[in-house]
Formats: C-alpha cells, structure tokens, sequence
C-alpha cells in the first residue's frame, strides 16, 4: 500500500480516535454490508427473453452510449469489471428478462433452469443473486395493466409469472446461501383521473394474495413490494400506491420497498425509514437520485444519500435493510455508472459510521442543541476520504478517479467492439 496512504489514514485513525470512533472496527463493519446492484444499467432494461421488445411501463432510457451488452456473457464481463472497481463483496439484482437460456419461454413459465449460468457466475464470483418479475415491455402489458387488469385472463398470467419468480428467488438463496429478495413492481395505472380507484387496488390485493399463497423458506427468500406516485402513462393514478403496499407489507409481513425516485420531488425516503423499521421485519431500498420525478439518475453522493446513511447507522437499521440500485443511464458509459453509483453508496455509509453518533445523541437527549449542532458542522470536514481511500487500497480496488483509466481502456479494449 501506499505509504502516503497509510499515512493518511494513521493519522484520521487518531483525529476520529479522539471521539471514541474505533475506525478499523468501523471498516470490519462496512465490508460486510452488500449493495446489490442492478443487471438492467448494463443493456438499458432490455433484457434477452424478448430482445426485440419495446420498453414500456412508463420506463424510459435516454441516451445512446456505445457499448451496451447484447449478451448475458458480455454483461456479466461488464459486472465483473465494475466490481473490480468496487470495494467489498456484493450482490447483482437481475430481472425475470435475463434469462440465460437458448429456450423459448414465456414470462409465466420460467424456471430456476433458466438461470443456472447465472448462479454458477455467481458462484464463482462469491456474489448473491435479488430477482424481480419483468411486469412490463410484454404484449400483455401493453395497456397499462397488469396483476390489477380487469380481464382475469390476462391478471392469471402475471400471477403465475410473480409465482413463478419467487421460486427462482427462492432457487438462488438455496444455492448461493445468501438470502435472494425477490421484489414485485407492476407499472399498473391510469393516464387520467379514474371512475373507480377501489376497484384496481382489490384486484391487486386479491392477486398479490394468490402470489405470495405458497411458504416459501425465509432464508432463501424474502418477498417485497415497491409503490410509485406516477409514471408515464399513468401520471393520474397509480394502482401499487405507497399507502396500498404499507398496508399490504405491514398486514402481510413483507418488505415494504422505498424507492428514492417513486415519490413527491420534495418528499425524501431518509425521513421515511426510522418509521417503517417500528412496524416491520425489515425494509427494501433502491438507492436511485430523481431529477424531477422518477428520472433514475446515476446516485451522487448528495445530501439525500447522505442522510439515508446516516439513518441507517443511527437508527441501527442495516441489520435489516437490504439495500440495492436502480438508475439507468444511456449517455455515458454504463460501467461507469455502476462504479460511480455503487462506491457512492458505501461511501455515504462509512461517512456515517463516522460520525460521533453517541455523542450527538448524548447531547440531544440533554437538550444541548449547541453541541449537537457544533459537532454535526465540524465533523463535515473530517478526513472521511483518507479512510475511503485505506478501505479501498485494503480491498485491492483503485483510489480515487484511478478507476476511471481502467473502464477508459475496457471501453477502448472491449465496450466500442460490440458496434452498438
């Protein structure tokens, strides 16, 4: 290592020190936290099941950047280098669309066969494996509906596709031994105000019922459902509101997921979590940064991932969250994204593990709101970044933009030969 490195983080160790934070115990802890990390940055949410298909749900990628994966072995060469640039070992989320499998198959008919190559990468790479039903860009959601459509015909077929998914979920916990979470988002909902909003939210309730019907071991999997306040083509109404899953997660005893992105422009999910943690077993979050509305930034440590970190470690919550991406972006190089996003995440969760959180929460419980807000202000210029930059030599990674150089030279060696 570096002696400059070393140096540098000897010298933060005896600052931090002097607060009672013992920061080599505070690094066991962070490497043992998992961010999974989402598939679909890698080829725009395309997929391989249906390669053709156009992308709906309200989803929309923009941008035309050279180099997307066309095949699930060029994807998984692509996260393989992201995670070569990240520190610790992680998780990748996959969709119910990346198959790997020469089979022609429908949504409602997959199997864990259809992922083998896909746990025995992971296998390899010492990663876990989160699912998720694809609910979308399919002939059978081509109106908006989907576990809430009104032609029971039609709802069946995405029940059986949800069913289907959990036991996949399921598959991977079992053979990877880290617990998949398998999470149902549905793009279901209205263009303009409805007749009737009751009426979509029974069905829902009474589909989701069906779905989860069937135990299935909690080690392996864990289910969750993810609300949205709106996307395109359904910005009056939204059948899978935040209110409809709570209600639904709390009574049924599922993760209830918080998506950064799938709510008001000035609401933010770090004031939700300490809530939530009260009345469940634990939550799903996908770290993602809004740009108006549900635009799926790549994630900047800004201050909202700050203070989502810093909940977590305050209120204790990492024990029982599982946290995870979701941004897509098609105007830069889609390797880039995942180290940027990923390495911000754990970044903002070390930044909170080093703040002195007893002494903030000695001081408020005795009213001392100068101290609390003295030492909030001064720890911001702590030497955060000379711990970062030890964590990240310590696991082998590049410090600092040095990563940039390796996904240059992977672009030039690798991503500008697909020809896309």
């Amino acid at each position: 290592m570096d002696n400059k490195i070393q140096a540098n983080y000897e010298a933060a160790k005896e600052l931090y020190a002097a607060h009672g934070i013992d920061v080599d115990q505070v690094l066991k802890q962070l490497e043992q936290i998992k961010i999974s990390m989402h598939c679909w940055q890698g080829d725009d949410v395309r997929g391989f099941l249906n390669r053709g298909q156009d992308l709906t749900g309200g989803i929309s990628v923009t941008g035309n950047y050279p180099g997307a994966a066309q095949t699930p072995d060029q994807l998984r060469q692509d996260l393989e280098k992201a995670f070569s640039l990240i520190p610790g070992k992680h998780k990748v989320n996959l969709h119910a669309i990346y198959a790997d499998t020469d089979e022609k198959v429908e949504l409602d008919q997959l199997q864990p066969k259809h992922y083998q190559k896909w746990v025995d990468w992971a296998k390899e790479q010492g990663l876990g494996l989160d699912f998720n039903p694809t609910c979308f860009s399919h002939e059978k959601s081509k109106d908006g509906f989907t576990l809430s459509h009104p032609d029971p015909e039609i709802r069946q077929f995405w029940i059986d596709h949800c069913k289907a998914s959990r036991k996949i979920g399921a598959f991977f916990g079992e053979q990877l031994g880290q617990t998949c979470v398998t999470n149902v988002w549905i793009p279901d909902g209205f263009k303009d105000a409805p007749a009737d909003r009751l009426a979509p939210r029974q069905r829902l309730k009474a589909s989701l019922d069906e779905v989860f019907a069937e135990e299935l071991n909690p080690a392996h999997n864990l289910d969750a459902v993810e609300s949205k306040l709106f996307g395109l083509g359904s910005e009056a109404y939204v059948v899978g509101s935040h209110e409809f899953y709570m209600g639904y997660g709390i009574q049924n005893n599922k993760l209830i997921c918080l998506d950064a992105g799938h709510f008001h422009p000035t609401e933010v999910i770090s004031n939700k979590l300490s809530s939530l943690s009260l009345f469940t077993d634990g939550i799903l979050l996908h770290v993602s940064r809004p740009m108006r509305w549900d635009s799926d930034h790549v994630v900047t440590l800004d201050d909202e991932l700050i203070d989502i970190g810093r909940e977590l470690v305050r209120g204790d919550l990492l024990g029982k969250t599982h946290i995870g991406l979701d941004f897509f972006d098609a105007s830069i190089n889609r390797v880039a994204a995942w180290v940027i996003g990923t390495r911000n995440t754990v970044k903002a969760l070390l930044r909170a593990m080093l703040d002195p959180v007893e002494a903030l929460k000695k001081a408020e419980l005795e009213g001392d709101y100068t101290t609390r807000l003295a030492l909030t202000e001064e720890f911001k210029t702590y030497p955060f970044g000379a711990v970062w930059d030890y964590y990240c030599a310590s696991k082998g990674v590049p410090v600092r933009e040095e990563w940039l150089a390796e996904v240059k030279a992977y672009e030039q060696e690798v991503l500008l030969k697909r020809g896309n």
